[in-house]
């Protein structure tokens, strides 16, 4: 909580922007701490660090606008960005995560994706190079980023507000919204793992 807490006071505004910006569609934001930062930022606006309403248009417009970007990058990148080599800042197993995903769900996807790292990242350029219906993304986009930035930070908010000596219980709901966040992507992974050998063993 305490590195959340320097890095969002040392980020501002500006650098909040930034961080849920470049999660939302760019390839280098697919390690950065989304959910656990909003629930942060949400509980330091109550302690009157940050201001709630600020926060809540900041994040809600570098969410929607990033995604936007990476459903246009997909779009245009279209199928090569599949065989893009794996490098620091891309790692081709969590675009194919987030494909399967698509495929499973559909447009929900955007939606549902906002609350799994590295899906998060990845759903839009799939959505884009999958030439997904534009304003069917836009729809979904913007359900998706008002419902992720809404909880996440008038969760962090109102746990601030209502919860006497709230700073006690911030560092344990981080941790436990990093591993609801992390664990339909391990999961999937243990799933997909098990299947292939399965198939192995049956070939």
């Amino acid at each position: 909580m305490f590195d959340l807490k320097n890095l969002i006071e040392a980020a501002g505004y500006l650098g909040l922007f930034g961080i849920v910006f470049a999660e939302s569609g760019l390839f280098i934001g697919f390690f950065l701490p989304g959910d656990s930062l909003l629930f942060t930022a949400g509980f330091l606006a109550s302690q009157n660090y940050l201001n709630i309403v600020w926060l809540i248009v900041i994040i809600f417009t570098a969410a929607v606008i990033g995604d936007n970007v990476g459903y246009y990058f997909g779009q245009y990148s279209g199928p090569k960005i599949f065989k893009k080599p794996e490098s620091l800042f891309f790692k081709p197993e969590y675009l194919h995560k987030a494909q399967a995903f698509y495929e499973q769900h559909g447009g929900k996807t955007i939606i549902l994706a906002r609350f799994m790292p590295f899906v998060r990242t990845f759903a839009p350029i799939v959505a884009g190079a999958g030439r997904m219906d534009h304003k069917k993304f836009v729809f979904y986009n913007i359900v998706g980023g008002a419902i992720w930035t809404l909880s996440m930070l008038l969760g962090g908010y109102f746990l601030g507000k209502v919860v006497p000596n709230a700073d006690k219980y911030v560092l344990p709901i981080v941790a436990a919204i990093i591993v609801a966040s992390v664990a339909p992507s391990v999961i999937a992974l243990i799933k997909s793992r098990m299947k292939n050998k399965n198939s192995v063993g049956n070939s």
